[in-house]
């Protein structure tokens, strides 16, 4: 395996990353001013993923990072191609960071309720954005010769982008459902459980739509090898077993396999676009590949390096956090956020 597909791998595995981490605190902040009926009870669920949230967002710089060093053409093409769409994203996550510092700092209720609101716009649109920008990718949009996106923000809201977007937000609001369910207790755990129930029953109608969508308007399904169809499957078999499980009062379980949903959703994209990393609409001979778009092989080789060595004590600093704050938390219990 050559280093150009190593550092293609490594960006994958840190998108996926991301989008198992991340997907959960776009959903407590999604289900913030519907699930908590009191001020106490929304405090609750902001410190549920307060001392994660930061780091979530770790691997989506650090995914940003080495898009650019290890391929820096595609991160050209994407970043001023899906410009307006980022910029929005990013003021999004920093609105959605600022309320998760500052919402609990002043007591009057129109200061609360106007951050509970901007939290929720926060998480909401860097979701659908997200996948927006995913389904385009193995859409593909119209690219040049001189690998310049020729299109607009409106180019990328066609159908299929809209149900990729449709279909993260449902997933993301699922995952925030069933972290809450793992980590509260009482009747807030209760009210978890209910709307996981129903928001579950509603993903799993349009991730089948969007499964269905992409056979037609992909080639996500005609790559050689059987691995995107596979975890396809696997991906709607675990997706399936998230409600039996919660039956049985299996938070944990349920959670873990709608994070292999969201993980088998983000790694049949990649897979379906390897060789490529981004597809033209307007000729194949124009595809972004690992090959044209990449660093010079000393440049992939320095970064290897650096990797192998930092990346074991990111992972285990993020590890402990999670170990560290692993109680479920009450209305009784000392509120930081």
């Amino acid at each position: 395996m050559d280093l150009n597909t190593v550092w293609f791998a490594l960006i994958v595995v840190l998108f996926v990353g991301y989008f198992f981490l991340e997907g959960f605190d776009y959903g407590v902040g999604i289900l913030l001013p519907w699930l908590g009926r009191s001020d106490q009870e929304r405090r609750v669920l902001l410190n549920t993923v307060g001392p994660h949230w930061d780091g979530n967002e770790v691997w989506l710089i650090t995914a940003g990072g080495a898009m650019f060093a290890a391929f820096p053409n595609w991160y050209a093409t994407m970043f001023s191609g899906f410009y307006l769409a980022l910029v929005l994203m990013l003021l999004a996550l920093i609105v959605r960071g600022v309320g998760f510092e500052y919402r609990s700092r002043d007591g009057s209720r129109r200061w609360r309720n106007t951050w509970d609101w901007l939290i929720f716009v926060g998480s909401l649109l860097p979701a659908l954005l997200w996948g927006v920008a995913l389904a385009n990718l193995v859409h593909g949009v119209p690219i040049d010769a001189k690998m310049n996106y020729t299109g607009t923000l409106w180019t990328l809201l066609g159908p299929y982008g809209i149900l990729g977007g449709l279909f993260a937000v449902l997933a993301f609001t699922l995952h925030g459902a069933l972290f809450l369910a793992l980590k509260t207790e009482g009747e807030l755990r209760d009210r978890a459980v209910g709307t996981a129930r129903r928001v579950g029953a509603v993903t799993t109608v349009v991730a089948a739509l969007f499964a269905v969508y992409s056979y037609f308007a992909t080639d996500l399904f005609q790559k050689p090898g059987f691995l995107p169809g596979l975890l396809v499957v696997v991906g709607g078999l675990a997706l399936l077993a998230v409600r039996p499980m919660l039956d049985r009062g299996r938070d944990g379980w349920a959670f873990v396999l709608n994070g292999v949903m969201i993980v088998a959703a983000v790694a049949t994209i990649f897979l379906g676009l390897y060789p490529n990393v981004m597809i033209s609409s307007l000729n194949p001979a124009w595809n972004l590949t690992v090959y044209n778009a990449s660093s010079s092989p000393y440049t992939l080789k320095v970064m290897t390096i650096v990797a192998v060595t930092l990346v074991p004590f990111v992972l285990a600093y993020q590890a402990w956090t999670y170990w560290i704050f692993r109680k479920r938390i009450g209305v009784r219990e000392r509120l930081i956020y």
